[in-house]
Order: C-alpha cells, then sequence, then structure tokens
C-alpha cells in the first residue's frame, strides 16, 4: 500500500469515529415515520382523484340517449336559430292548434260527431194530435175548427203570436170511463191546438200566459140571466213535455137556464211545450159539468206523446 493511500484511509477512519450514526432503535423509527408518511401522502392522492371524478361527472353529465325514429318516418332537420333583425319588432306569437285541425274550429271527440239540431216542422199533420183512450170515447169525431184556443184574461195579448208559424185547432167530445158509451150525453170537451212556433220563440208563449194569469187573478164573464165573477189561478205542474203551464178558472156554477146551481163551476187549461211547438187542452166542460183533473191529465199526457211521435 502506497503511503498516499494509508493516510486517506486514517482520514476517514477518524472521520466516521467523529460522527454519531445513531443507534438501530433511532433508525427504524424514522424509517417507520417515512413510510406513514408515503402512505398517507398515496390515500390523499387517491381521494382528490375520486372527487374530481365525481365532480367532472355532474357537471358534464350522461351523453343524450338518441332514439331511432320509426321506420318510414322521416327524421326532421335540425331547426337553425333565427337570425335577430336589429331594429325590427318581434314577431306574434303563433296560438298552438290540436294537428288536422284548423283554427276557428271546435273540438270534438275522435269518431263523434255533433247532434243536428231538431227541423222546425212547417206543417201540422192530423197525426200530431192524440187519440182518445177507447173508454172516453163516445162515438163524436173530432173536428177541425178555427177556435179561440185560450181564454179571455183581462184583455191579455200575447207578443209571441207574431212568431207562428202554423197553428191548428179541433173540437174532441169524450166521456169518462165510468159512464155509458156511444148515444149517452158527454162528459166534456176539449178545444185541442197545436201551434208551430218560429225557432227559440214557442217558451215566450208560456211564459206570458203564466204573466197573463198572475195580472189576472178576477173578471167578471158572461152568465145565463147575469154576469159571474171569475177567478183565475196558476197551478203546480210538471212532467209534460219540456215545460207546461196549467191553470184554472172557477166561477159559481149556473143551470141552463142561468139560475145559480150552487157550485163552483171549474175549467182546467193546460199549455205544453215540445221543442218549438206547443199543444193546448183547454176543458170546457158539458152541461154544468167540471174539469176533472184526473181525466184532463191522462190526455194531456197523450197530447204531449202524439207530438213527440210526429216530431220524431
Amino acid at each position: 500500500m502506497s503511503r498516499e493511500l494509508s493516510e486517506m484511509y486514517q482520514s476517514l477512519a477518524a472521520d466516521a469515529d467523529a460522527r454519531d450514526l445513531g443507534v438501530p432503535d433511532l433508525l427504524r423509527q424514522q424509517a417507520d415515520r417515512r413510510a406513514r408518511l408515503r402512505a398517507a401522502g398515496s390515500t390523499v392522492a387517491v381521494a382528490l382523484v375520486v372527487v374530481g371524478v365525481v365532480i367532472g361527472t355532474q357537471v358534464v353529465g350522461p351523453p343524450p340517449v338518441t332514439v331511432p325514429s320509426p321506420a318510414g318516418t322521416p327524421t326532421p332537420p335540425p331547426v337553425s336559430p333565427s337570425p335577430s333583425v336589429t331594429g325590427g319588432s318581434p314577431s306574434p306569437p303563433v296560438s298552438p292548434t290540436t294537428p288536422g285541425r284548423s283554427p276557428g274550429t271546435t273540438a270534438t271527440s275522435p269518431g263523434v260527431t255533433g247532434s243536428p239540431q231538431p227541423r222546425t216542422p212547417t206543417s201540422i199533420p192530423d197525426r200530431a194530435f192524440f187519440r182518445l183512450a177507447a173508454a172516453n170515447q163516445i162515438g163524436i169525431a173530432p173536428e177541425f175548427r178555427d177556435l179561440d184556443v185560450l181564454p179571455g184574461l183581462c184583455g191579455a195579448t200575447f207578443p209571441s203570436e207574431a212568431a207562428i208559424v202554423q197553428r191548428r185547432a179541433r173540437n174532441v167530445v169524450y166521456k169518462l170511463p165510468q159512464n155509458p158509451g156511444e148515444g149517452y150525453v158527454p162528459d166534456g170537451t176539449y178545444t185541442h191546438s197545436i201551434t208551430i212556433y218560429r225557432a227559440g220563440r214557442a217558451d215566450d208563449l208560456l211564459d206570458e200566459l203564466r204573466q197573463a194569469v198572475r195580472d189576472c187573478p178576477q173578471q167578471e164573464r158572461s152568465g145565463g140571466s147575469a154576469p159571474v165573477l171569475g177567478r183565475q189561478r196558476l197551478l203546480a205542474d210538471s212532467g209534460y213535455g219540456d215545460e207546461s203551464v196549467l191553470f184554472e178558472m172557477r166561477s159559481p156554477g149556473q143551470d141552463i137556464n142561468g139560475d145559480p146551481t150552487g157550485v163552483q163551476d171549474v175549467r182546467l187549461i193546460r199549455a205544453i211545450r215540445v221543442g218549438d211547438v206547443v199543444t193546448i187542452l183547454w176543458e170546457q166542460g158539458w152541461e154544468n159539468t167540471s174539469s176533472q183533473r184526473a181525466q184532463v191529465d191522462a190526455d194531456s199526457a197523450r197530447a204531449a206523446a202524439a207530438v213527440k211521435v210526429w216530431l220524431g
């Protein structure tokens, strides 16, 4: 060994003896600490990566799913935004319309068509008038005449008469079911009329008739030897046609000589509306007989039914 190399080794040994290399336990603690620091750093790095992925997913969102169009259906071209015009007024909004229906038409359910409005008739056939029940027939056929269809009510007028299309009236003679039939004295008579009004005007007649009865609670009527005081009043009524009006006229009864009988003479009048048609039954009795409510109700039902059948 050369002298320079020997001096170098001696210098290194002296320098090593001067440094404290630490005991083994201290070296192990330092190594463990460095290992824990490396593990903690790795965990933090992984957590940051996961948070970044979640945030990125929420911001970007899933890619849109494209639904293929049915076979044979053309795919509409993409709509490009209209260029704005500086200084121009905005276009008016377009109201949505139902496909296949032009604006202004009324929407209806698919496959359902609106029911046509009934046509107002222009003539009145014989079949529009009811036929008496067999038990009420006395062998006298009804006779068509030009008759007053309503009694006078303190001079009341009916403006709805100007809306009449056609009117027919007849005289009907009947008997009560419990009395003998053909060849015997009748129990009563009707003035039975049917009137067609212009569309929407028939109900005016019923309103005017109600008011006329209210405005005329009593009036003098000609009698046998002297006038008699008659009284009028509305009666509750329903169940006939579209609507109906029933009122009574009551006055002191007189015999054929004009002498008082001591009983009240009662007349019943019923007007029934069916659409634009009004049928009226004015019961006028026979030789001082009074109207029987049950009989008038039964014949009113027949009269309304006959009009309904005629109008279809």
